[in-house]
């Protein structure tokens, strides 16, 4: 798929990566995580799912409560969901936190087949607000990955009641934000872990719930109720943790060897909820076990997945055997990471690690979940698909088996026990791109640079900004004053923003049609940006300074500093990404226009403070109670600027 990496790389076009399972998924995102240039970090709706792709999830690194979320700014009972404004306390982050969500290229989602469209839609306010961009996900590329015909996101009955005012279903693509964007899928076709097309084509009628042409007689060919393996290494797939744990339990007890137990070695921050496997291992010689990560040696001896039999337990030494080849080997343990997202001195995206867990990378396996079985292969399976059986669960299992030989069924699977949800169908026929993605490439290619542009020259976040910045009454009458200034700006340059942003849509059009050449594009661009940098420099940055040198030192104003103090920030980035605009790597800031955009504020001698008020009309006995000052420190403020008697009372 070269093609959809060029797409990724040299477009902003977002993308719904899916695919039948073992076509590959998991494997493209091994391999464009290494090649790409792009900023990027990977997230996932679980702990455990983040963890095993390598990311961080998506409530951790952006601060999300665990609650239902309704995309509106109607009162909502608060006991039932939240609304839109009680969101945005939740996106007051660090410094730090905020630089990292601004450099972001490229958000890329694993197992988006558990992500609820509440969730996505509060990822994309949250990016929208800190970005200062109102473009879907603050103008952020997605790469979304997962397969919607298996399993499902988890709705509770109570949330589901009012999502489903909200939102058409609970899937990720009925999220609001992503109405507003040119979202595409891009499927996988090839499957790698089934062979023969027969068994291939019970496959795909299962996953479409394609009743008709599902060969139900050759499925239940393989019903064997009474079935109990003997030599051969068989699983059960099971819908729940307790079937699984007692299987495994009681097979276990079976087995006369003596218990031996490995204890995981966990280093810094990981929490236990997102271990990803038991902090302790109880095992047997003869105990089933199957690995859940693949071989990071160079020696790849095993997969996620593969099943081998323990030969041999001491303190520190656990041996195996695969079953197929008969060859023991020794088990080394793997460490997994618990990371965080930070930037290096140049702006580029790398991870941290926050703690450790280090454990043998298996686990009893006689028996496991459907769920823990996602995006595994084994060569036999036991399944009993009429135990409550979930939507999607019956073709999860039955796609795990590389044959449908190595399948026994414990109960008969019938037409009722099959079923998928259409609108998923309906969904990836209508955003479908996989003979469109070369055109597609050469089409964005240019609008790609312009959006660029677009988004480092919006200005429209300066309105909302102004009117949170002044939301606490200040008597001030000179913060008053400026307040009133920057509000009359930032309408203006919002109203600009809209116009410039209709303005290059109608060239870009005009040059995909030819009528236009990119060089006027250019030109456009080139007057937008200085404009803007000159404008926002002047207008906004450079009085906040002068104000923020007087009121740092005033009592009473700690929280306003505060939010000064994040508004120069803003405004020091905004300007100096103007700077660094460019279409197809031509520059488009003058640098004749570049001003000191720096937000370290020297805070400005108490006697110039006191000097100024003096200068503007006020009184000392005002300026010492404005100001918190004894008026003899007040007179001793103006002598300083060589003011005499005379002056002070003639000036009075």
């Amino acid at each position: 798929m070269e093609v959809l990496v060029e797409l990724l790389e040299n477009t902003n076009r977002s993308v719904f990566l899916t695919g039948k399972a073992g076509t590959g998924k998991t494997t493209f995102l091994n391999d464009f995580v290494k090649k790409t240039r792009k900023k990027h970090i990977i997230v996932a709706p679980t702990g455990i799912a983040a963890i095993n792709a390598g990311g961080v999830t998506i409530h951790s690194l952006f601060g999300i409560p665990f609650r239902t979320f309704v995309p509106t700014t109607e009162h909502i009972d608060p006991n039932l969901a939240m609304n839109i404004n009680e969101l945005f306390p939740h996106f007051k982050y660090r410094k730090d936190k905020l630089d990292l969500f601004r450099e972001i290229e490229l958000i890329i989602i694993d197992e988006v087949s558990m992500l609820r469209a509440d969730l996505l839609d509060i990822l994309d306010h949250s990016l929208r607000r800190v970005r200062r961009n109102q473009f879907p996900f603050g103008g952020a590329q997605l790469l979304l990955i997962g397969d919607l015909y298996q399993l499902p996101p988890v709705v509770k009955d109570d949330s589901e009641k009012i999502l489903s005012k909200y939102y058409q279903t609970p899937f990720f693509f009925s999220a609001q934000a992503l109405q507003n964007i040119p979202l595409i899928t891009v499927e996988l076709t090839k499957v790698y872990r089934q062979q023969n097309k027969e068994f291939l084509g019970i496959l795909e009628a299962v996953r479409h719930a394609d009743i008709r042409n599902i060969d139900f007689e050759k499925l239940n060919s393989r019903y064997k109720p009474d079935f109990e393996p003997e030599n051969e290494a068989y699983i059960h797939l099971c819908s729940h943790n307790r079937i699984a744990d007692h299987i495994n339990q009681k097979k276990l007890r079976e087995l006369q060897e003596a218990s031996q137990f490995y204890k995981a070695t966990v280093i810094g921050e990981f929490k236990e909820t997102q271990y990803p496997n038991d902090e302790i291992i109880e095992l047997k010689v003869g105990s089933q076990i199957m690995f859940i990560r693949n071989d990071s040696s160079p020696e790849k001896k095993f997969y996620n997945g593969k099943l081998a039999k323990i030969s041999c337990l001491e303190e520190d030494l656990i041996k195996a055997v695969f079953e197929e080849s008969g060859v023991e080997f020794t088990l080394t343990k793997e460490v997994w990471e618990q990371k965080k997202y930070t930037l290096d001195a140049d702006k580029n995206i790398k991870t941290e690690v926050l703690g450790s867990f280090e454990q043998y990378p298996i686990r009893l396996a006689w028996a496991v979940t459907i769920h823990k079985s996602q995006g595994l292969t084994f060569d036999r399976v036991i399944i009993d698909a009429g135990r409550s059986f979930a939507s999607g669960q019956v073709y999860v299992a039955l796609s795990r088996c590389r044959t449908l030989e190595g399948i026994v069924l414990k109960s008969k699977i019938t037409p009722e026990a099959i079923f998928c949800d259409s609108r998923i169908e309906k969904f990836q026929d209508s955003t479908n791109a996989n003979d469109i993605l070369e055109k597609l490439l050469e089409k964005d290619k240019y609008s790609f640079t312009l959006l660029k542009v677009q988004m480092k020259i919006d200005a429209s976040w300066l309105k909302d900004f102004v009117i949170n910045w002044i939301a606490e009454e200040v008597s001030d009458e000179k913060i008053k004053k400026q307040a009133e200034n920057f509000t009359i700006e930032s309408e203006k340059l919002f109203y600009i923003s809209e116009k410039f942003k209709k303005i290059i849509h109608q060239k870009t059009l005009g040059f995909i049609a030819g009528t236009i050449p990119w060089t006027e594009i250019e030109d456009k661009c080139k007057g937008a940006v200085n404009f803007f940098y000159k404008k926002v420099a002047e207008d906004f940055l450079l009085p906040l300074k002068e104000l923020y040198s007087e009121t740092i030192n005033r009592k009473g104003l700690k929280k306003f500093n505060e939010e000064t103090k994040i508004f120069l920030y803003d405004l020091e980035d905004y300007l100096e990404k103007l700077k660094e605009c460019g279409l197809l790597e031509v520059p488009l800031f003058d640098k004749t226009l570049e001003v000191d955009t720096s937000v370290v504020v020297m805070k400005k001698p108490t006697h110039l403070i006191t000097f100024q008020l003096f200068e503007e009309g006020m009184p000392p006995f005002e300026i010492a109670e404005k100001r918190n000052l004894a008026l003899s420190t007040v007179y001793r403020h103006l002598a300083k600027m060589g003011l005499t008697e005379v002056e002070k009372t003639f000036k009075m």
